[in-house]
């Protein structure tokens, strides 16, 4: 154990205004199904990954591991292997009332956005790991842990002013072959990231109040 030495102490007001900062710029950031082709730079996608990577986790474990993905080849392989498991979900496996959830949003198995997005984060949850000596090594709260990761990168890239799509085709066991990964690491999440496209349009929808999703007992 060492003493704390990065916790930062602002006086009450600066931290109300950074507070309202963030969320107002929060407020800001949709989900993007129409992506540019712009590049962004790697460093960008670096520094938003160490940013993730700072995110708590089971007895520090952190059982995470993300594949950023700008290789055209690459990309065309994980959409045709995504749009293939989309189409069965849309023909064949999805109940009524998830398609009648999703129709608002007018998603279907084609998939575009996952070639022409400069980048593709695929992140993995390690169920396990090994240490120094490879014994394996538990990993506690994985899920939840790179759950936490996943927020903290999303919102970096809304920071850096990068729009981003989850997307979670099921099964994604597609990304451990393409990308080479063990099988001990499940895909969690396939994160599309770049610009807007000029086209790009968002659905008509609005976000819960702070009164429909907290309540204070103080």
């Amino acid at each position: 154990m060492r003493p704390l030495s990065e916790y930062r102490e602002y006086p009450p007001d600066e931290m109300r205004g950074r507070a309202a900062s963030f969320s107002e710029e929060m407020s800001r950031r949709r989900s993007v199904r129409a992506f540019s082709d712009r590049a962004v730079p790697r460093e960008v996608i670096e520094h938003c990954l160490r940013a993730a990577g700072s995110a708590p986790s089971g007895a520090h474990r952190q059982p995470w591991y993300f594949v950023a993905i700008a290789d055209a080849g690459v990309k065309r392989e994980i959409r045709l292997a995504a749009e293939a498991e989309e189409r069965e979900f849309y023909e064949r496996r999805a109940p009524e009332d998830w398609l009648a959830a999703l129709a608002p949003f007018a998603t279907t198995a084609e998939k575009p956005f996952l070639e022409t997005a400069p980048w593709l984060i695929a992140i993995f949850e390690q169920r396990w790991g090994y240490d120094a000596d490879g014994n394996k090594l538990k990993h506690y709260y994985p899920s939840e842990s790179v759950g936490i990761a996943t927020g903290l990168l999303i919102a970096a890239l809304h920071h850096a002013g990068v729009a981003t799509l989850t997307h979670t085709p099921s099964p994604m066991k597609f990304l451990n072959s393409i990308l080479g990964r063990p099988t001990q690491e499940r895909p969690f999440l396939l994160l599309v990231c770049g610009y807007p496209g000029a086209d790009a349009t968002v659905p008509d929808i609005r976000r819960k109040s702070l009164a429909e999703i907290a309540e204070f007992r103080d």
